[in-house]
């Protein structure tokens, strides 16, 4: 799917985008683990997303950048928030997040995720933030 003039496009190769969001985020990649979308420029990986643990009503989501803001876009979004809502049929995605990192959380915030409750100790650096966004409440697919 090209997205015109910035050459990007939305790829869907989780064994490729997976171990890229891992790599970033903070985790391990296994094969099987999840399925993935990404966003790539000329080639190469801006951006990916990462479902996991999937149950009929809930994923987890992880998303993950390479440190640009040009990823961002609302085809892109749009993409990453069908799949769990429209596709898999989930009421709800969840997020999660360590405490001590603040852009992700605003992130996370800024595209409609609310704070459901801390995990603390949960993570290394200290507490983990879980977050969620209702299906009733996800602006990217209005």
């Amino acid at each position: 799917m090209n997205l015109g003039a910035s050459l990007a496009e939305i790829v869907f190769d989780a064994d490729r985008i997976g171990p890229w969001v891992c790599e970033r985020a903070g985790g391990t990649w296994l094969p099987g683990r999840g399925t993935a979308i990404g966003l790539e420029r000329n080639g190469a990986l801006v951006a990916g997303v990462l479902y996991e643990d999937y149950n009929g009503a809930n994923v987890v989501m992880h998303v993950a950048s390479d440190g640009s803001a040009e990823w961002l876009n609302r085809e892109y979004l749009r993409t990453c928030f069908d799949y769990p809502f429209r596709q898999l049929g989930c009421q709800r995605v969840t997020g999660i997040v360590p405490s001590t990192n603040d852009k992700a959380l605003s992130f996370d915030e800024h595209l409609g995720f609310e704070v459901e409750t801390k995990l603390e100790g949960a993570h290394p650096e200290g507490d983990l933030i879980i977050l969620r966004m209702k299906r009733e409440n996800c602006k990217w697919i209005r």
